[in-house]
C-alpha cells in the first residue's frame, strides 16, 4: 500500500477516538439525564445557566462552541419546559437574554449527583482526567482559522 495513504487510516486519525468517545460519554450520560427530561446538550446549557444565572444567546454559544441554529430550539424547549425564559435586551433588541428560572434552579439540585455518577464511569486517574482535560482545551484554542 502507498504510504502517502497512511493518514487516511482510521487508526491514525486523533479525531476517530475523540469522536468515539464523545458518543460513549454522551451515551453514559443519557439514562440520568432522561430521569430530569433532558439531552446532554441541554443538560449543558443548563450548566452555563446554573453558573450564570443570565447570559446573552452569543455569549452562551462561545461558552458551548455552538451556533444560534443549535442552541435557538434547545432554548425554545427549555423555556417550554420551564427553566428558562428569553427576552430581548432593552438596549439592543439584536441581543436575546437567557435567564434561569426558579424552576430551572431547582432543577440544579436534581442534576447535582449527576457528575459523581459519571464519575464512577472514567476509568481514568483524577490526574489522568485533569491531563486529558487540559489537553482536549488546548485542542479547542483555535488557532487554525
Amino acid at each position: 500500500m502507498n504510504k502517502d495513504y497512511d493518514m487516511l487510516k482510521l487508526e491514525n486519525q486523533l479525531c476517530f477516538p475523540l469522536y468515539a468517545c464523545s458518543r460513549e460519554i454522551v451515551k453514559k450520560y443519557k439514562p440520568y439525564l432522561d430521569e430530569l427530561d433532558l439531552t446532554y446538550t441541554q443538560y449543558i446549557t443548563m450548566m452555563v445557566l446554573w453558573e450564570k444565572k443570565q447570559i446573552n444567546v452569543k455569549e452562551l454559544g462561545e461558552c458551548l462552541f455552538l451556533d444560534s441554529g443549535t442552541l435557538t430550539p434547545l432554548l425554545k424547549k427549555l423555556e417550554q419546559k420551564g427553566w428558562v425564559t428569553r427576552q430581548r435586551a432593552k438596549e439592543d433588541e439584536r441581543v436575546l437574554i437567557v435567564t434561569l428560572t426558579p424552576e430551572g434552579e431547582e432543577l440544579r439540585g436534581k442534576a447535582v449527583s449527576i457528575p459523581k455518577k459519571m464519575a464512577c464511569c472514567v476509568k481514568l486517574s483524577p490526574e489522568e482526567v485533569k491531563t486529558l482535560y487540559t489537553l482536549l482545551y488546548k485542542l479547542l484554542e483555535d488557532d487554525c482559522s
